[in-house]
């Protein structure tokens, strides 16, 4: 249970969790361009939840004393699969082809999945104006990136609809499977057994040859510390909870916001150009978001949903 009363959790609480998924996830595009500028992808990924997930797991671990089962094993090395591996490593993957800004566009369909994912396996049916939102949101990003390129290579696009389906599957069953409650282990382990596979991913393919520890400057570790502090540990954390009070369509309008915060980061701290055009579509992905909020209901009193990290998937 989410041992709020039927108003459901506090406002502010809200608010600030849903700021950080948008803000801090957002912002994290222009960490992880400049800590992938000295590590490999998939090594870079792995490091950054394995570190995440230890200071999580060991913090839970001796705070609360919770001991996990074989079962809780299971169900965060599944959920992380889809959502690290899955995700993750197929975006990384991806866009060694695939431009950035395509990426992001499909990566914005994460939320029209889960909320289809939802409402098929027995959760609420999204209201017309939800789903209105939903497509308005959708379109502010076409405009955003612009049209698919028809020289975009086949294996980079269906990888990206893999990955942003793998996404939004980790996060609907871990709503429905058997985590800890205690929400910083279940987020703990989560991380550490999607970090696991990534890395193991990563030595698979031969990164590990790539790797090298002098190419790490001052402002690819503080980029990594970002990711781990800022990506990882806060906005995770304010994700899986929003995942037990919130629903998946309301959640997952962070895709869509993420894409406009990033220009706008990478405008005033990266030098990226920003124009008209670009800010107008992001008023449009914003309106969506906008009525997509307005018209989702949040769940109250009903069981808490345990989520996991794709990064933010469009990272």
């Amino acid at each position: 249970m989410t041992g709020y009363p039927e108003t459901g959790p506090p406002r502010g609480a809200l608010l600030a969790a849903f700021a950080a998924i948008y803000v801090l996830w957002g912002a994290n595009f222009l960490a992880i361009r400049y800590a992938a500028e000295a590590m490999p992808p998939f090594l870079l990924m792995g490091f950054r939840s394995l570190a995440a997930g230890a200071i999580l797991y060991g913090w839970a671990r001796v705070r609360r004393g919770e001991r996990p089962g074989p079962g809780h094993w299971r169900v965060a090395a599944g959920t992380g699969a889809l959502l690290f591996v899955g995700c993750h490593g197929l975006l990384a993957w991806a866009e060694r082809t695939v431009p950035s800004g395509v990426a992001a566009l499909f990566m914005a369909t994460i939320p029209v999945w889960m909320t289809l994912l939802d409402a098929a396996s027995g959760g609420p049916r999204p209201a017309p104006a939800g789903l209105a939102g939903l497509g308005l949101s959708l379109l502010g990003l076409v405009l955003l990136v612009g049209p698919v390129p028809s020289t975009a290579p086949g294996p980079g696009i269906l990888a990206l609809l893999v990955s942003a389906f793998a996404w939004a599957s980790g996060s609907i069953l871990s709503r429905r499977l058997n985590l800890p409650r205690s929400l910083t282990l279940a987020t703990g382990m989560q991380l550490l057994a999607g970090g696991t596979a990534l890395v193991v991913a990563g030595l698979a393919l031969g990164e590990a040859g790539r790797l090298e520890p002098r190419a790490l400057g001052t402002r690819a570790l503080l980029s990594l510390a970002y990711m781990v502090g800022a990506a990882s540990l806060i906005g995770f954390t304010a994700y899986t909870w929003l995942l037990r009070v919130s629903t998946p369509a309301r959640v997952g309008t962070y895709a869509f916001v993420n894409p406009v915060v990033a220009l706008l980061v990478g405008w005033a701290i990266g030098g990226e150009r920003l124009d008209a055009p670009t800010l107008g579509a992001a008023l449009v992905v914003v309106m969506g978001v906008a009525l997509t909020v307005r018209t989702t209901r949040v769940e109250r009193g009903g069981e808490g949903a345990r989520a996991a990290d794709c990064v933010e998937p469009t990272s």
